[in-house]
Parts: structure tokens; C-alpha cells; sequence
């Protein structure tokens, strides 16, 4: 009596991947940028930092107090003020490369999930955030589709991690540019002293931004990971 020859183990059941889309882990882009986040958060708090500084000795000027102390405190200040402004510039542009970069791939891989799930087209991945006025929702639609191709097949995932972050993403925002507008404008110690303060308003919630954007980007890898390895994924159609 011959042994029977077990059964080949089938392969995942991929659908038909749309317009060129297939499945790649995300965890690699996923870690990057959540650290790069990270490094966005350092520099938020050095520049947190510089705002206290500035704000103290524009303070004491605003009172009249005088002298070589209060000046070279001054201009202390004003260095680490512009230092910081340089290292948030170069932690944002090394941040989004590689943030856009996991989008496009978590973006991908939500395709291959449930392409029924995208109200918009794959172009907007990148070109969203670039374009004027719908940069202000089309990047967190793009986002939530994502999400909800993400999730486990048959459960109503929410979006409230998705929301929090553009909601306060969109607030730094604001305050960043009433900020930047104050500062360049301000003449005054008072004014100079009110400039710092709004920026130290800007600059902790940006932290709080990010903080918020290492949530989704962490969640969300995961969710997908999760389910690559498990191997849930729709079956493709029958021709």
C-alpha cells in the first residue's frame, strides 16, 4: 500500500493586482520613518528650548533691565533661536522623503487589500500633499482609504488615530505660519517676547503632530503586516 503524497500547501490567494500593484512588506519604510519622526520631535524640543531662552531675555529687555549680561544672553538666544529653526528645516525635508516613500508603499499594498476602498487616484499619494487647498484633506482621505483596506476583512476599523494627527497637523500648521508672520515682523522687545511665545505654542504641537504621525505610521504597518502573514486576502476573481 502506497503512502498517499500529501497535499501542496496553497499559495496566497493575491487578487489581481490593479495597474501594476503588488504586495511588499512596509516594515523597513515603516521603522524609517517612524525614528525620523523621532528626530522631528528632537529638534521640536531644542527648539522648545530656544523659544524659553527667547522668551526670557526679551522679557527682561521689555522691563529695561540692561547691561553686557542681558545682551550676550540676548544674542545666545538668537543663535540657538536660528540653529533650531535649521535643524527643524533639515529634520522635516529628510522626514518627508522617506514618510512619502512608506505612504506610497502602504498605499500599494491597500490597493492589493481592496482597491474599492480609494476614492482617489494613486497620483494623489505624492501630489496631494504639494498642491494647494486640497492639501488640507486629500492627504488624510488617502490615509483613511489606506487604513480601511488595512484592516481585517469583515471589521468596521475606525479612523480616530488618523483624525487626531491631521486634525493637529492642520492646527501646527496655522499657528506656525501666525507664528513665522509674528516673528518676522516683530520690532519690539514685546513684540519679539509675544513672536517666541507663539512660536513655542507652534513648536509643541508640531511635537504633538508627530507623536500623533509615529501612532498611524506604527499602527498602520502593522495592520498590514499582520495581514501579509496571515495571508488574508480577497480571492481573485473567477474569469
Amino acid at each position: 500500500m502506497t503512502t498517499p503524497m500529501p497535499a501542496p500547501m496553497p499559495t496566497p490567494p493575491y487578487a489581481a493586482p490593479p495597474g501594476g500593484a503588488w504586495l511588499r512588506s512596509p516594515a523597513a519604510l515603516g521603522r524609517a520613518a517612524a525614528l525620523l519622526l523621532g528626530l522631528v520631535i528632537a529638534t521640536d524640543l531644542f527648539a522648545c528650548y530656544a523659544d524659553f531662552l527667547e522668551m526670557d531675555v526679551t522679557g527682561e529687555l521689555a522691563s529695561g533691565v540692561t547691561g553686557a549680561d542681558v545682551i550676550d544672553r540676548a544674542d545666545r538666544a538668537d543663535s540657538l533661536y536660528g540653529a533650531a529653526g535649521i535643524a527643524q528645516g533639515v529634520a522635516l525635508v529628510a522626514t518627508a522623503v522617506v514618510y512619502l516613500c512608506w505612504l506610497w508603499r502602504i498605499r500599494v499594498n491597500a490597493e492589493v487589500f481592496d482597491a474599492s476602498r480609494h476614492r482617489m487616484k494613486r497620483g494623489w499619494t505624492i501630489g496631494a500633499w504639494f498642491c494647494p487647498v486640497v492639501n488640507l484633506w486629500f492627504p488624510r482621505r488617502i490615509v483613511a482609504d489606506s487604513w480601511d483596506a488595512s484592516a481585517p476583512w469583515g471589521s468596521r476599523s475606525g479612523h480616530s488615530p488618523v483624525n487626531a494627527w491631521w486634525t493637529v497637523w492642520l492646527v501646527s500648521l496655522l499657528v506656525g505660519r501666525f507664528a513665522d508672520t509674528s516673528s518676522r515682523h516683530a520690532e519690539t522687545a514685546d513684540e519679539l517676547k509675544e513672536a517666541a511665545k507663539a512660536m513655542l505654542l507652534s513648536d509643541a504641537l508640531d511635537i504633538a503632530a508627530a507623536v500623533l504621525a509615529v501612532v498611524v505610521v506604527v499602527q498602520l504597518t502593522r495592520m498590514q503586516e499582520r495581514k501579509v502573514l496571515s495571508g488574508e486576502l480577497p480571492a481573485p476573481a473567477l474569469g
